[in-house]
C-alpha cells in the first residue's frame, strides 16, 4: 500500500466514521441528558481510537476494525493491542468528559439561580373553568350568523 492510498482509506474512513457518528447524535436525541452524553462519548472513543498495525512502518489503523478483522478472521495477533488502544483511549475520552461535566454543572446552577425563579401566572384558568368553558352549548353549528343554511358542518374541536 502507497502513501497515497493510505491517506485515501484514511479519508474515507474519517468520512464514513463522521457519517455514523451523526447517525448515532441523532438516533440519542431523544434519550435523558446524562445517559446521552456518555454514550455519545462511548461511540466517539469507538469510532476514532486508532492503533498502530505495523510498527516498523508506523502504519495505524482504526481499532475497532482491527479487533473485529483479527476476531471474526482469525489472523493477525493485534487483538489485545488494539483493545488496549481502545480502553485507553476510551478511559482518557470520558475522564475529559467528566472533566467537563464538573465545570459544567455549578455554571449550569449559577446560572439558573441568576435568571430567579419562574413566574407563576396567576391569570390561568383552572382546570374546572376550561372544563366549563368546553361544555357550553353554542347552539346549532348548521346555520351561519345571518340564518342561512350552511352546506357543510363544521367539526367542534
Amino acid at each position: 500500500m502507497t502513501e497515497n492510498d493510505y491517506l485515501l482509506a484514511w479519508g474515507a474512513y474519517l468520512v464514513a466514521a463522521l457519517g455514523c457518528l451523526l447517525v448515532w447524535f441523532r438516533l440519542t436525541s431523544w434519550m435523558w441528558r446524562y445517559l446521552r452524553e456518555p454514550l455519545r462519548v462511548l461511540v466517539l472513543a469507538l469510532l476514532f481510537s486508532p492503533t498502530i498495525v505495523d510498527p516498523g512502518k508506523e502504519q495505524f489503523a482504526p481499532a475497532i476494525a482491527i479487533t473485529t478483522m483479527d476476531l471474526l478472521l482469525g489472523v493477525g495477533n493485534n487483538v489485545w493491542r488494539a483493545v488496549a488502544d481502545l480502553s485507553m483511549y476510551g478511559l482518557i475520552m470520558f475522564a475529559l468528559y467528566l472533566l467537563f461535566v464538573a465545570v459544567r454543572w455549578p455554571v449550569e446552577r449559577w446560572w439558573r439561580a441568576r435568571s430567579g425563579p419562574a413566574p407563576i401566572a396567576d391569570d390561568e384558568p383552572t382546570l374546572r373553568e376550561m372544563m366549563a368553558r368546553d361544555e357550553q352549548d353554542f347552539g346549532d353549528t348548521r346555520y351561519d350568523a345571518r340564518g342561512d343554511r350552511r352546506l357543510r358542518v363544521e367539526p367542534r374541536l
